[in-house]
């Protein structure tokens, strides 16, 4: 596998390849891309997978499919065993052509460990297997939360400050007085620049910073307390109107099916998003 970063994986000498990697936190794997078909999986603790603009919280319950050619880091939160299996295209049913969430409940998280378990002279028993798993799985639907960054260096100071810390409780006027601006002005720059006002990005900002630390299990009052909401109910209200589904059913929890969600670059105009009769009233 060649990466833009110079990271690489050696594969095993078969048509598909499944390679395990223990991942802990800050060791991240840098924008890299191969000419194989990549199905991630995460069997401990959540990670983030960038594409582009976009990032995928990818864990025990969900997997995602990254076609060949396509440029990707990886980003574990808590220390994280990342399996993954890799497909020659020519001889892969799947015709996917973006990245694509796939449900891993059921049968298909079995498989994909008995898949990474499986040798080099396993190749007959790896095609079996494969059969089944191509028959189980099944793309989820996605929903979209915005988070673009402004490129005026002021604004941008004040998006990287608050994607560092998205409990930081500043307003717009206390931004402005940290970085020399006046609140008015920044306020222009971030609507300007990233389609949404500043309220709503930071909304969508903490949201995004949510879905790691809930894939990890942790209580739904404590992420939002973590991501600068004062009761779970309010983070619950807003996790549900952005992504369409309570943060127990985002994640399959409680016996319900789960929904899968993305951070991406909406445009404005063309692809709103769910529920933007309800985010309009955010996006001041």
């Amino acid at each position: 596998m060649s990466g833009t970063a110079g990271f690489t994986v050696d594969f095993v000498s078969v048509g598909e390849a499944s390679v395990v990697l223990p991942l802990a936190p800050g060791i991240s794997l840098p924008t890299h891309n191969h000419p194989q078909h990549q199905l991630a999986w995460a069997r401990d603790g959540p990670l983030s997978i960038g594409v582009g603009a976009a990032r995928w919280v990818v864990q025990r319950s969900r997997a995602l499919w990254i076609p060949g050619g396509v440029d990707h880091a990886v980003v574990p939160h808590l220390n994280s065993s990342m399996i993954s299996l890799y497909f020659e295209p020519e001889s892969c049913p799947l015709r996917w052509t973006a990245p694509t969430v796939v449900d891993a409940t059921g049968l298909v998280g079995p498989l994909l460990s008995h898949l990474a378990e499986l040798g080099a002279d396993d190749a007959e028993h790896r095609t079996r297997v494969m059969a089944v798993l191509w028959d189980l799985m099944k793309p989820l639907s996605v929903a979209t939360i915005a988070t673009i960054l402004p490129a005026d260096p002021l604004a941008l100071r004040v998006a990287l400050a608050i994607r560092r810390d998205p409990a930081d409780p500043r307003d717009l006027p206390e931004w402005g007085r940290e970085v020399g601006a006046s609140a008015r002005t920044l306020s222009r720059r971030f609507r300007a620049e990233t389609g949404v006002g500043f309220g709503y990005w930071r909304t969508c900002e903490r949201l995004n910073a949510a879905l790691p630390l809930l894939g990890a299990g942790e209580p739904v009052a404590r992420v939002a307390r973590a991501v600068g909401y004062q009761n779970a109910s309010a983070f619950v209200t807003a996790f549900r109107r952005e992504v369409g589904a309570t943060p127990a059913a985002y994640f399959g929890r409680g016996g319900v099916p789960s929904v899968s969600a993305r951070s991406t670059v909406p445009d404005p105009v063309t692809d709103p998003g769910p529920a933007a009769a309800s985010r309009a009233r955010d996006r001041s």
